[in-house]
């Protein structure tokens, strides 16, 4: 009896210790009811609501608002926040893994998680609700970069990339660099992905197809450049400014738009695409590009990027874009450029995407997330 007695002690202290070094003991997972999207409009004028800190991801500026839910991520893990008042929805962390780099696609936040020298966990969680969907395991390195597109999530490091089925959990295709290169960035779009890869001293840009990584073009680029985003065309910038280059073939569509007053390279540049037209932000200006001309269309001053979602309901009729200004944003028709509302902010920092959810001003930077009501 003494001796079973022990060893049954001895298996519920094991037992014990071992849950504890788990992951599912370090795991901190709360769940949500869905989120109402908010109605309404933003005031003529509007002040801060609520600030929360977000992980960047390769240091740029993440697209963090989805109905009525704003994800931010931290070194564990990621949050919801409500959009109306920024308190917490729900959570996922884990305190025994680092957080590599999440991206929101389609309804859904998919984040890797590492706990020693590689990344090797993913995860998909309902936005709307935090419920996991899917958990896989993968081997990125700890610099690798995620970015997504509808049905598509694309993990980018210097010596290759990877996709992901944001849906299924099902890695789509890995692609290098060519020999004696690697890749400097990587993006995806409905064109596809886009490599930027450096090799010695020459740059090119590749075009892989998104669902089965078959090539579709290279085309060679000036030293220094850098890919600002892939819509129908990607987006690039250079010394000449920024440049769209045809998703069917890479041939540079029209003259480079945002180019400096004073002739010199364009810093930041951002890009993002609504219907036909391509949203670029540098130097102060946003430009809207016909995707299949590189006609410009219009352009604006701006101090940052329009971001989807683009709230339809902000005005009776037509579809607007919210263009910040520094202390106001600009309700713009996306057609002409025509000024349809103008709310009052505080001084919006420079740079970073912006998006309208329904009365509610939400300022996305890099290391954090910015809501005025």
């Amino acid at each position: 009896m003494w001796v079973w007695t022990a060893a049954a002690l001895a298996l519920v202290v094991v037992a014990t210790l071992l849950w504890r070094g788990s992951d599912a003991a370090a795991t901190d997972s709360t769940t949500a009811a869905p989120a109402d999207v908010p109605s309404g409009t933003p005031a003529g004028a509007v002040s801060a609501a609520w600030t929360a800190p977000t992980t960047a991801s390769g240091g740029a500026t993440r697209a963090t608002v989805d109905g009525g839910r704003v994800v931010v991520g931290d070194g564990h893990g990621v949050r919801a926040l409500d959009v109306v008042t920024g308190e917490e929805a729900w959570r996922y962390t884990r305190a025994n893994a680092r957080l590599c780099d999440w991206t929101l696609v389609g309804g859904r936040v998919v984040a890797v998680s590492g706990t020693e020298d590689r990344c090797d966990e993913a995860v998909a969680l309902s936005v709307d609700t935090g419920v996991r969907l899917w958990t896989r395991n993968l081997d990125l390195r700890p610099d690798a970069v995620l970015t997504s597109t509808e049905g598509i999530v694309l993990a980018t490091s210097p010596t290759g990339v990877l996709t992901l089925d944001p849906v299924g959990d099902s890695i789509r295709w890995r692609a290098d660099p060519e020999e004696g290169c690697t890749f400097a960035d990587g993006d995806v779009g409905g064109a596809g992905v886009a490599v930027l890869e450096e090799c010695g001293g020459s740059t090119r840009v590749r075009l892989l197809d998104g669902y089965d990584g078959t090539p579709l073009w290279t085309r060679d680029t000036a030293e220094g450049t850098t890919l600002a985003g892939v819509e129908q065309a990607v987006v690039v910038g250079g010394d000449d400014g920024v440049q769209l280059l045809a998703g069917a073939d890479g041939a540079p569509l029209g003259a480079p738009v945002a180019v400096s007053t004073d002739g010199t390279a364009p810093g930041e540049v951002l890009a993002t695409g609504v219907g036909a037209g391509a949203l670029v932000w540098a130097d102060g200006t946003l430009a809207v590009v016909d995707q299949d001309t590189g006609a410009v269309s219009w352009r604006a001053p701006a101090t940052g990027l329009p971001a989807a979602p683009v709230d339809r309901a902000l005005l009776a009729t037509g579809a607007s874009v919210p263009v910040p200004e520094g202390d106001a944003v600009v309700l713009r028709d996306l057609a002409t450029g025509e000024e349809l509302q103008r709310v009052d902010t505080p001084p919006l920092e420079a740079g970073g995407l912006l998006t309208v959810a329904g009365p509610v001003v939400v300022h996305q930077l890099p290391d954090r997330v910015l809501a005025y009501r």
